[in-house]
């Protein structure tokens, strides 16, 4: 029987790996089992990657030197050219290591910062701001999140930016700001629109100022405990008191803070999804192996059917996990609306990762819960997963709205599930 002239023929969705990217990933595998594999043995503190910046300093020269340094940042900062649909790609490799993004200088919220600051800065502020970042000089941080309001809502933010002749003066309180010890400057979302409740403008009441973190005013209160990994600055408490900055310091236009943030925050989001499917994997590949070395009730662990179904269960999460970033990023590098599939990636592989952590923690036993294997560390790292950069409920609120208002205007509600067969 022929095919139909008016179908598409085999091929026509292509999932093949650009040759330039295949061999950058190679050089990518490389770096990770040559160089970082054996530089997480000279860790002395896991939760103070401080103490050990020597080694971070040694694998990004390592990298700049494999020429994969910085492969996010176009390349007249330095880096390589490779758009949000590579990075998906390369962050997946990187998220076996924490050490993997440090040594390429693209791990959060350094990454992030970087692009934020291509997307809004002015010269100046890209040289004052970038240049060192993106050289791997400095570091920096994101401050947002407060502890006395919903940082869910980012309209109930309350640090303040407010003019005082050439100077912005900046009062407030943030914490869980990740890397902000040691870090050389802030972008901080603060409310620069008035007072009054009648007249505010919701999200256009908030911008983003670039703050020097030895500002007078800007002060480090204390490291808090928190569960998962640790980021080198940890994720402390800052208070902002009478804080002043020029006004060149806005990063962007005033009101735009949350429009700017949002762009910002796709990305950012992605990244998170493409490294929990590095961790994952790197999780799922212990578990085959652990069912194949150890035997209980006279066979293979790997011969009982119920974790050979944990084995499968955490295939599916993968290859869905896998194929949810690439459309997405696809989307982003496409210049196609993406809202909708940023908030199901991000809320689905977050909830993957930890499905499949856990079975590993599982099938592993006591040594699960040990702190001697990464398992353990994996296991809080998936839990809190599931609250940073938008909890899974936030996400999903989202993701049902733009349904129902498909189904309002009487359509099908398709295009709010990808779209795919549009």
């Amino acid at each position: 029987m022929s095919a139909r002239a008016d179908l598409p023929t085999p091929g026509g969705i292509d999932f093949t790996v650009p040759p330039a990217l295949t061999e950058l990933l190679t050089r990518i595998r490389a770096f990770i089992e040559e160089d970082v594999f054996p530089a997480e043995c000279e860790i002395d503190d896991p939760r103070d990657l401080l103490k050990s910046w020597h080694v971070v300093e040694r694998l990004r020269d390592r990298a700049r030197e494999r020429g994969v340094f910085t492969p996010h940042l176009p390349e007249e900062w330095g880096g390589l050219g490779v758009g949000v649909l590579g990075m998906a790609l390369i962050s997946q490799e990187c998220g076996v290591s924490g050490l993997a993004s440090l040594g390429l200088n693209a791990m959060a919220p350094d990454e992030g910062n970087m692009h934020t600051l291509l997307l809004a800065g002015t010269p100046e502020q890209l040289e004052t701001y970038l240049r060192p970042l993106a050289d791997g000089r400095t570091r920096s941080c994101f401050a947002m999140t407060e502890p006395d309001v919903a940082s869910s809502d980012p309209a109930n933010l309350q640090t303040t930016a407010v003019r005082d002749g050439d100077a912005w003066v900046l009062n407030g309180t943030k914490w869980c700001i990740t890397g902000a010890d040691g870090a050389a400057f802030s972008i901080v979302v603060a409310k620069t629109g008035p007072d009054d409740p009648e007249a505010s403008r919701g999200h256009r009441d908030y911008s983003l100022i670039l703050v020097p973190t030895d500002t007078p005013g800007w002060k480090l209160e204390r490291h808090p405990e928190w569960m998962g990994s640790h980021s080198p600055g940890g994720h402390p408490v800052i208070s902002l008191t009478d804080v002043r900055v020029p006004l060149g310091n806005l990063l962007g236009r005033e009101g735009e803070g949350f429009v700017i943030a949002q762009k910002r925050l796709a990305g950012g989001r992605l990244a998170h999804a493409m490294r929990w499917i590095g961790v994952s994997q790197r999780a799922l590949d212990l578990t085959a192996e652990r069912l194949l070395g150890r035997k209980a009730f006279g066979k293979e662990l790997a011969r009982h059917q119920a974790l050979q179904f944990m084995l499968a269960d955490s295939a599916m999460d993968l290859y869905a996990s896998r194929l949810m970033v690439l459309h997405t990023a696809w989307k982003i590098e496409s210049g196609l609306p993406h809202r909708q599939e940023v908030a199901m990636t991000k809320t689905f592989v977050s909830e993957a990762f930890g499905r499949i952590v856990d079975r590993a923690v599982q099938v592993h036993g006591a040594a699960g819960i040990a702190m001697d294997l990464p398992i353990a560390q994996w296991y809080t790292d998936a839990r809190a997963a599931r609250i940073y950069d938008g909890a899974s409920e936030v996400h999903r609120m989202v993701i049902a709205r733009n349904c129902l208002e498909l189904a309002t205007r009487g359509e099908s509600t398709q295009a709010a599930t990808g779209n795919l067969a549009a």
